[in-house]
């Protein structure tokens, strides 16, 4: 019998192409690159394995095409011990691809092609209800369709079970969806597309936690992570100083650790700590889930903070 899954992550799958540059290209330039890797990707695959690598059981819930890439997805799937009984083969659609650009310094800009991501469905969702049900947390983005997102989030909140949402790439959200969320964890971009109008991130955060009701957790790179759980004000986490490779991920592997360590029992702001750790060590790597660390150097470097 299959031990229930901690965190359950309706995923999104993302076959990353990767091109280094020293710069981002002109309109009409062609511009010779430094560098070209392959990775397995998507912000739900990569916080599933960041979940999986921090200690909690993992399972994960999408579509993937019948093709090379979604070999090496299950491939890796499986060496991570994460859950796919789930992970729906599409026979129509190819698995989804990016195409990263990293420039010099770490900091990346991608375009997405999600395919079958597009063709997750409600029933997909309701099929995977029972892993929903008896996990700890669900953690969900927006590179699948808002229907299966509401759906999950709404079998989640039933159950009592923690939603938390990564709303990236940023999408329209209805109040339905945001009242069944108790965790947001948008960057500093999604933030300003959530709160338009509001050109301080701090005074948008306490905006958005009034409008969602739910505890917002801003990610700000080197500036670290805003967190707004009550109606007072804002509190910074600083980030790590770290040799920064390639920043690819490392809000995946942010949220994958929070869900991971809030699913483990962690307190929230200790789960922050981990999540904040975590963060760091993925860009001191290239690559996105491969990049995510162990639950072992986590806790070495936030115990090294702590000293």
């Amino acid at each position: 019998m299959t031990t229930p899954a901690q965190v359950c992550v309706v995923a999104s799958f993302m076959y990353d192409m990767v091109a280094t540059a020293p710069r981002r290209p002109a309109e009409g330039e062609t511009l010779v690159g430094t560098g070209f890797a392959t990775f397995v990707g998507g912000k739900g695959f990569n916080q599933a394995v960041a979940a999986a690598r921090s200690g909690a059981s993992t399972a994960v819930v999408g579509r993937v095409g019948e093709d090379h890439f979604a070999t090496e997805f299950r491939e890796f799937l499986r060496a991570e011990g994460i859950g796919d009984a789930h992970v729906t083969g599409d026979r129509e659609q190819g698995t989804g691809v990016g195409l990263p650009v990293v420039v010099e310094g770490g900091q990346n800009s991608i375009i997405i092609v999600p395919r079958a991501n597009e063709a997750v469905t409600i029933s997909d969702v309701e099929a995977a209800r029972p892993a929903i049900e008896v996990a700890e947390v669900l953690l969900l983005q927006l590179e699948i369709p808002l229907p299966a997102v509401r759906l999950a989030a709404q079998i989640a909140r039933d159950a009592g079970t923690t939603v938390v949402l990564n709303p990236a790439p940023f999408a329209d959200l209805p109040p339905d969806v945001l009242g069944l969320v108790d965790v947001l964890v948008p960057n500093e971009v999604e933030l300003s597309q959530l709160v338009p109008g509001e050109p301080d991130p701090a005074e948008a955060a306490v905006a958005l936690r009034r409008s969602a009701g739910c505890v917002v957790v801003v990610t700000c790179g080197r500036a670290g992570v805003l967190v707004v759980d009550d109606e007072s004000a804002p509190r910074r986490i600083a980030a790590h100083r770290v040799d920064v490779v390639d920043t690819i991920g490392a809000g995946d592997a942010f949220c994958g650790n929070l869900s991971a360590r809030l699913a483990l029992g962690d307190d929230l702001d200790t789960a922050l700590r981990f999540a904040n750790a975590a963060a760091a060590l993925s860009v001191t790597r290239p690559g996105g889930a491969p990049a995510a660390p162990r639950a072992a150097e986590t806790a070495d470097l936030v115990a090294g903070a702590g000293s």
